[in-house]
């Protein structure tokens, strides 16, 4: 056995320099390490010699690369490559586009330990019209807030945590606390920043996608993406219009959505129609008023059994018909025997068995920009989202309530949603550029119950951020009335030594 470190990203700075000092060089690209892997399967050398190869005929590793990725299909080689991409000047809306992409790295500003000042992205589809003005002083408006919020917030959390409070080393934990609770009121449009790792690949996808998306700032990141990597790995990344599978398809399946829905208005079948229970939760006063609104609308039927048949299927040679015809004839304890059995050996830091990935939940999730904003980052799950919402409410932190500061944060949440209003009938694309992290939005969660648990140990945590933690515990509890011996340990990590003992050793 042999393990050979075949390259590391390092500082494009410092690839610029050794360019600029050795001109002749042309090797200096990811391009010949994915043609050198692109190569493996069908030649017999050792793989180091294929990137030794490589790096001396980069012209005919980059005709390869376009011949294997492109030609041949096997597209899965431009991951090879990585791109790592510092993002400036971007606005919290456009960040939830940018974090769509599952399949690369993120690593954002914090508005939960950076105290923000009143930078913020004026949307092109805003600037230099009539909505300038309204949109600006809005912004400013909510900014001006979000200060006067943090210096009410930051007494009231160190009071309320005096033993912390005693100790000056948890002066920025209480401080953090003040602040992400004052972000609520500051909108999607302020500035922030992110570093991004993504390989060629995925890269690819993101330009292509983004160029089709309605945003004007979109459609210029893509563009400004696009100019800061063509040069780098011109073999890899080549197909960055958008498609009209991108441009057409979002459009077509709304034109079809009214249809249907117009349809079925004009021709009541005289069942009852699909209760939207946010509807009428959304106007009662007080209702949802932390934004947790958790329905689990689908589940695998039959969830512990079909996870007990796979956990068989990976312990003996039986087909996994025959596996599941087993468990189905197992009673509760013996489902449980074995699942606990999977789970015995975990720590609170080890994923679920991959077997749990046989068994799914979709959720909808009515929540606020702060916690989408962070349930975003689960990537290996299927998220799809509608528009921000208004008329959904806005999510206040209890500690605003306490503060006494509740009727002046609805003001101004009332005055944003009138700007709203005056944006949306002009430019409708930009109007939830204006509204700030306590408006919410609904949510379709699609997650295997593996992913489940990452959710849970990492946003059920006492350490997790209060709105995305409160919707992660109710996520599991709906979970496990479905699939209640699968979901035997989903906890936060704070949670998961007791919960463990009290399974396994029977200790309180």
């Amino acid at each position: 056995m042999d393990v050979i470190l075949a390259g590391h990203n390092i500082d494009f700075d410092v690839v610029r320099q050794i360019a600029a000092e050795h001109p002749e060089r042309r090797d200096l690209t990811p391009e010949t390490v994915a043609a050198a892997y692109a190569r493996i399967s069908r030649n017999p050398k050792p793989v180091n010699e294929l990137r030794t190869l490589a790096r001396g005929e980069v012209e005919k590793a980059r005709a390869s690369n376009r011949n294997i990725v492109f030609d041949m299909g096997h597209s899965s080689i431009a991951e090879h490559a990585v791109f790592n991409l510092d993002v400036l000047g971007v606005s919290r809306l456009l960040v939830e586009e940018i974090e769509k992409f599952r399949l690369a790295s993120y690593t954002e500003k914090s508005q939960r330990y950076v105290l923000f000042k009143d930078d913020f992205v004026i949307p092109a589809e805003v600037r230099k019209t009539p909505l300038e003005e309204v949109f600006t002083s809005t912004v400013r408006m909510q900014n001006r807030f979000y200060q006067e919020l943090f210096e009410k917030l930051r007494p009231y959390v160190f009071a309320q945590n005096p033993d912390l409070a005693a100790d000056p080393a948890n002066r920025l934990l209480l401080e953090g606390w003040a602040k992400e609770d004052a972000r609520y009121i500051i909108p999607l449009a302020t500035q922030t920043q992110l570093g991004m790792t993504v390989n060629a690949r995925n890269l690819e996808l993101m330009i292509r996608r983004l160029a089709a998306a309605p945003l004007i700032e979109a459609q210029e990141y893509s563009r400004r993406l696009f100019d800061a990597t063509k040069g780098v790995a011109p073999s890899l990344v080549r197909y960055t219009e958008p498609t009209p599978y991108d441009l057409e398809t979002a459009e077509d399946l709304r034109a079809q959505a009214a249809r249907i829905i117009a349809k079925r208005q004009e021709h009541p079948t005289g069942d009852r129609p699909d209760a939207d229970e946010g509807i009428t939760d959304r106007a009662a006063p007080g209702a949802g008023e932390k934004g947790l609104f958790v329905r689990l609308l689908d589940s695998t039927p039959g969830a512990d059994a079909k996870v007990a048949a796979a956990l068989l299927h990976s312990a003996v040679n039986l087909p996994l018909a025959r596996c599941r015809e087993i468990a189905g004839r197992m009673d509760r304890q013996e489902k449980e025997a074995l699942i606990k059995t999977a789970l015995q050996r975990m720590k609170s830091y080890d994923a679920a068995p991959r077997e749990f990935e046989i068994v799914d939940l979709t959720f909808e999730l009515t929540i606020s920009a702060t916690c989408f904003a962070q349930m975003k980052r689960h990537r290996m799950a299927t998220l799809t989202v509608q528009d921000y919402e208004p008329a959904l409410g806005v999510t206040i932190p209890s500690a605003v309530l306490a503060i006494g500061m509740e009727k002046p944060f609805r003001d101004i949440c009332a005055r944003t949603e009138d700007a709203w209003e005056q944006i949306r009938r002009t430019a409708p694309a930009a109007a939830a550029y204006i509204l700030t992290n306590a408006h919410r939005r609904r949510a379709a969660l699609k997650v295997n119950a593996r992913e489940l648990y990452h959710i849970s140990r990492v946003r059920a945590d006492r350490h997790a951020q209060w709105d995305i933690r409160e919707t992660a515990i109710r996520m599991v509890a709906e979970g496990r009335k479905v699939m209640p011996l699968t979901l035997l340990l989903a906890v936060g990590k704070d949670g998961f030594n007791a919960l463990y003992n009290r399974l396994f050793t029977g200790e309180s």
